[in-house]
């Protein structure tokens, strides 16, 4: 079989079957494989994807959207019945102080993540392969976003980012450092020694809780990549256990991971938000001038 019509049956092909084509094995790299340089820019597999990706939303949303009417068309109410879906859903976790202002954020993330997680299931994605002059080994020349741990680390700064903002920008440093050490414990229902000492415990607490944060971008960067990469490899392996036939069902189930992936990392940074921000504690001094902001 030619090289060219090898590439056109892979094209018709939605599963990662390019070995049946190419004739021999291929192991699916961790990392996301090099195709062009742009300046010092190095264009893997990976970023084309998430390119793509990222250019088909905002052409999507633009044709389904278009003009906005007040009797919506059927792709309006598609997108409004998407931010509608997610503004209920994270608008009690962040509190409303703050829902308005992070929903940009967290409609971009879900939308995004949910996209770039099914990519590996489109037609092309895994299975248009090159051949390295070097080596020979067959590279795939469009994969998945999240399956590069490159690509989940720069969402996970982009929320942990984002988080700093709005809690400092709503909270205040003074409601942060409360929260992270102060005592929890209320003064009326706890004995006085009990309640004095308290302080101490909340406080060494604090550092606890001050690791763990740390440690948040390391966690949602790697959970993401971790559940896209393994989704990839188990399509991959089983296509090429069943050769000739479609690893439906693994299929599904990807769907189904993709979509819970995105909804966990999306919540996981409106809870971040909201245990800070989501309190009486909160500094309310700015609540009139956020809500003429949000007026114009």
């Amino acid at each position: 079989m030619s090289r060219v019509k090898k590439l056109i049956v892979a094209l018709s092909l939605p599963s990662t079957v390019a070995t049946v084509f190419a004739g021999e094995e291929h192991g699916l790299s961790k990392s996301a494989e090099g195709l062009f340089q742009i300046g010092p820019l190095h264009v893997t597999n990976s970023i084309l994807t998430s390119w793509t990706v990222s250019i088909a939303l905002i052409i999507a949303i633009r044709l389904f959207v278009g003009r906005p009417k007040l009797v919506p068309s059927r792709g309006q109410a598609i997108v409004e019945n998407l931010l509608d879906g997610v503004r209920n859903l994270t608008a009690p976790v962040v509190g409303a102080k703050v829902a308005r202002y992070t929903f940009p954020l967290l409609i971009g993330l879900f939308t995004y993540i949910l996209i770039q997680n099914w990519s590996s299931l489109f037609p092309g994605v895994g299975t248009v392969m090159f051949r390295e002059q070097s080596n020979g080994a067959w590279t795939p020349f469009v994969r998945a976003g999240n399956a590069d741990l490159n690509s989940t680390i720069a969402l996970a700064l982009v929320g942990i980012t984002a988080w700093l903002y709005f809690i400092l920008r709503y909270a205040g440093p003074s409601v942060i450092l409360k929260d992270i050490f102060g005592n929890k414990a209320t003064k009326g229902e706890v004995h006085p020694a009990m309640y004095y000492s308290l302080f101490v415990v909340f406080f060494i607490i604090g550092f606890i809780e001050l690791i763990s944060m740390m440690i948040r971008p390391v966690s949602l960067s790697l959970r993401l990549y971790g559940n896209a990469f393994g989704g990839e490899y188990v399509i991959h392996t089983m296509s090429e256990i069943t050769r000739w036939g479609l690893p439906i069902p693994f299929y599904f189930l990807e769907f189904l991971v993709g979509l819970i992936q995105a909804l966990v990392f999306t919540l996981l940074i409106s809870v971040y938000i909201g245990l800070i921000c989501n309190h009486q504690g909160g500094d309310h001094k700015d609540d009139h001038h956020d809500d003429k902001e949000a007026s114009h």
